[in-house]
């Protein structure tokens, strides 16, 4: 059973979660252009061995608005205040989740483990810069598919081929697939023109990770670094940089997999084999 809750976070900012499953707490942070219920079905694998909690982080889904003052640290206070509400101990982190999850294992240092997919930290200006001000120019115009387009080509999330093929023909293809993705969605699955907006705050909250990365040497849990041999080069360094830093640590690359496998099977992920490395790191530590 799949039950509905909330918290309020430091600055009154309600956060809204989903509860399921028997066991120690377990709180799934969801990434970039998601909301929750993109990662529904990683809970449910995870389920018959954890109480896990799934929240929409602020600005997504049911939670409430980005507020004043956003940035990395209301990001943290939100994942604070559910992991006070509810006891859990553990923490996945998915994509910028990964980040937050990171950030909350300092602050927080009673935290047992945290398992960090893909985190995009910006390693030596990985990230080009002044790409968020086109960005929000094009999403001020309407023009969501030109937007989306801008963030996959500077994040490096997009499919190889947006690489070589002209933006024109990017932008066609991309608000296709939007209207297809609007046609066929169904069981609360987020749409990419919904979740188009969250792009700019979740590379304001990259932009924040920007040469800090031995911050991350006071980080007291077991960390599993989590990734797919198919992600871009960039995510994998950042994994290797992390290894180099952590003090407790264990790195998994799966096979055949890219920065989708936590996503729901219809997002093409692969939810099962993203748990069952989740399952075997926190109950055999």
């Amino acid at each position: 059973m799949i039950t509905l809750d909330e918290v309020t976070s430091k600055d009154g900012t309600t956060i809204t979660y989903h509860r399921l499953g028997d066991g120690p707490g377990l709180v799934l942070v969801h990434g970039v252009m998601q909301t929750g219920h993109s990662n529904i079905e990683l809970a449910r694998a995870l389920a018959a061995v954890f109480t896990c909690y799934v929240p929409d982080r602020r600005g997504r889904g049911r939670s409430g608005p980005y507020g004043p003052g956003y940035g990395l640290q209301r990001e943290v206070e939100d994942l604070d205040a559910l992991l006070d509400a509810t006891g859990a101990q553990h923490v996945v982190g998915v994509s910028s989740g990964a980040v937050v999850a990171l950030r909350t294992a300092i602050a927080r240092p009673a935290l047992r483990t945290v398992v960090a997919f893909e985190p995009p930290l910006d390693l030596g200006g990985t990230y080009p810069a002044g790409w968020v001000d086109r960005f929000d120019r094009e999403m001020a115009a309407g023009r969501i598919p030109a937007a989306l387009v801008t963030g996959m080509l500077a994040t490096r999330l997009g499919p190889s081929f947006f690489n070589v093929m002209p933006r024109a023909v990017l932008e066609l293809l991309t608000a296709m697939m939007l209207k297809n993705q609007e046609k066929a969605a169904t069981g609360g699955e987020p749409t990419y023109r919904e979740l188009a907006p969250s792009l700019h705050y979740d590379a304001q909250l990259v932009a924040e990770t920007t040469a800090d990365l031995d911050v991350y040497r006071s980080v007291e849990a077991e960390v599993l670094l989590l990734g797919g041999t198919k992600s871009p080069a960039h995510l994998k360094a950042v994994l290797t940089a992390l290894e180099g830093v952590l003090p407790r640590t264990r790195r998994v690359d799966m096979a055949g997999l890219d920065h989708s496998a936590t996503s729901n099977a219809a997002m093409r992920g692969k939810p099962e084999q993203v748990a069952a490395e989740i399952r075997r790191f926190i109950t055999n530590p």
